[in-house]
C-alpha cells in the first residue's frame, strides 16, 4: 500500500536522416535497464507505434548499463535513446514484491525531459494495438492513468488484498468503517499520461530522500505523489493481462488499445505457455498478435517512409550519451520511431 503523505558509433550515425529544426513537443517514453531481452519489448513498441501511424516518437530513457550494440538496435529502430542515471531510493530493509523493482526509480528522471510539453510513458513489456495520441490532447495539469487491481497474492500485506475489497469491483466487498477513510485510487505506474517539469522533477527527489521505499517501489512512490491530481481512464489504455481472469467483466477485449504483459509467464519474448493462466486462448492471441508485429519487417524503420505533413514531424534528434560535468547533452540527427 503506498504511503501516504557520449557520443555513439560513427556506423550507426551514417544511417541517421537530418532532424526537423522544429521538433514535436509531444513523446512517447519508455525505460530500458541492463542487458536482457527487454531491448526486444522496446523495438516491438517502436514498430507497434509505427503500425498504428503515430505521429509522435518514442524516446528511449537508458541506464549507463545498456550495452552499445542495443543502443545501435534501438537507434536502428528511429528511437530517441537519452541516457539517465539512476536513482536510489533511502536504503531500508523493505522487501520488494519483485527484486528488479528497485531500478525502476530510475523512471522519475523522465520527468526531466523538459523538451517535450507532453509525454505518455509506456513500459516495454507494452504493446500498442490501436492509435493512443488523442491522448496527448486532454486537459493538461492532471496525471492519467489506468486503476490498479489489488487481487493478485503480491497485494497480500495490503488491507485490501485482506479483507478481499478491489478498487475494479468497489461494490462486491464495501470498505468497512473501521478500517478509516476509503483508500484513494490507486494507478498502475506501467502506463501514465504526464508533463515533464524541472520543478515537478527537483520535487520528485527530494521528495524520495524522505520516503521509505514500499513493496510496489516507484509505483507506490508516484501514486502518493500525484494523488490530488491523479485521474483514471478506461483500462483500455492499460489492460493488465491479470484482469482477464480477475475482472472480466471490465474488459471488452476488441476495444482494447494497450495490452500490458506483465503478469507471470506473458512476456511474448519468453512465452512458453506452461505458467499459470498461460494456457488461456484469449493470452495465446494477444501473444501471437505481439510477434505479429515484432515479426513484420515492413515495421522496421530502414522499411518504413513517411510522406506528406508528418514526414518533419516524424524526424527527431537523437539523444545519447550522458550529461558532462558541464550539462551538456551530445545530439546526433536521427529519426523518430513513429
Amino acid at each position: 500500500m503506498a504511503p501516504t503523505f557520449s557520443s555513439t558509433k560513427r556506423n550507426a550515425a551514417s544511417a541517421l536522416t537530418r532532424a526537423s529544426s522544429h521538433p514535436p513537443r509531444r513523446a512517447y517514453v519508455t525505460f530500458l535497464a541492463g542487458n536482457g531481452d527487454y531491448v526486444k519489448g522496446v523495438v516491438g513498441l517502436a514498430k507497434g507505434l509505427r503500425k498504428v501511424k503515430s505521429k509522435y516518437p518514442l524516446v528511449v530513457a537508458i541506464l549507463p548499463d545498456v550495452p552499445e550494440d542495443h543502443r545501435e538496435i534501438l537507434v536502428k529502430q528511429g528511437c530517441i535513446v537519452k541516457e539517465i542515471e539512476p536513482v536510489h531510493p533511502p536504503k531500508n530493509q523493505t522487501q520488494f514484491a519483485m527484486a528488479y523493482y528497485v531500478i525502476n526509480y530510475s523512471k522519475l528522471r523522465i520527468w526531466n525531459f523538459v523538451e517535450y510539453k507532453k509525454m505518455v510513458y509506456l513500459d516495454g513489456d507494452i504493446q500498442v494495438f490501436d492509435n493512443i495520441d488523442h491522448l496527448f490532447d486532454m486537459p493538461d495539469g492532471n496525471f492519467y492513468a489506468v486503476m490498479d487491481c489489488f487481487c493478485e497474492k503480491t497485494w497480500s500485506h495490503t488491507p485490501q488484498y485482506k479483507i478481499k475489497y478491489c478498487q475494479q469491483c468497489p461494490d462486491k466487498v464495501q470498505w468497512p468503517a473501521k478500517l478509516g477513510p476509503k483508500p484513494p485510487l490507486y494507478f498502475n505506474a506501467g502506463m501514465f499520461v504526464f508533463e515533464p517539469s524541472l520543478s515537478i522533477y527537483d520535487e520528485l527527489l527530494k521528495k524520495l530522500k524522505i520516503t521509505p521505499p514500499t513493496p510496489f517501489a516507484e509505483q507506490d512512490f508516484l501514486n502518493m505523489f500525484f494523488r490530488e491530481i491523479y485521474k483514471p481512464i478506461p483500462p483500455i489504455y492499460n489492460l493488465v493481462l491479470a484482469m482477464l481472469w480477475r475482472h472480466p467483466e471490465n474488459i471488452e477485449l476488441d476495444k482494447v488499445k494497450v495490452v500490458h504483459y506483465c503478469a507471470a509467464g506473458s512476456k511474448p519474448w519468453r512465452f512458453t505457455g506452461k505458467e499459470e493462466n498461460m494456457e488461456r486462448e484469449d493470452i495465446k492471441m494477444l501473444v501471437n498478435k505481439w510477434w505479429d508485429i515484432y515479426n513484420d519487417e515492413s515495421l522496421d524503420y530502414k522499411n518504413f517512409v513517411p510522406s506528406g505533413e508528418d514526414k518533419a514531424v516524424r524526424q527527431q534528434p537523437l539523444i545519447m550519451g550522458r550529461p558532462s560535468e558541464a550539462g551538456v547533452v551530445y545530439h546526433i540527427c536521427a529519426p523518430s520511431a513513429a
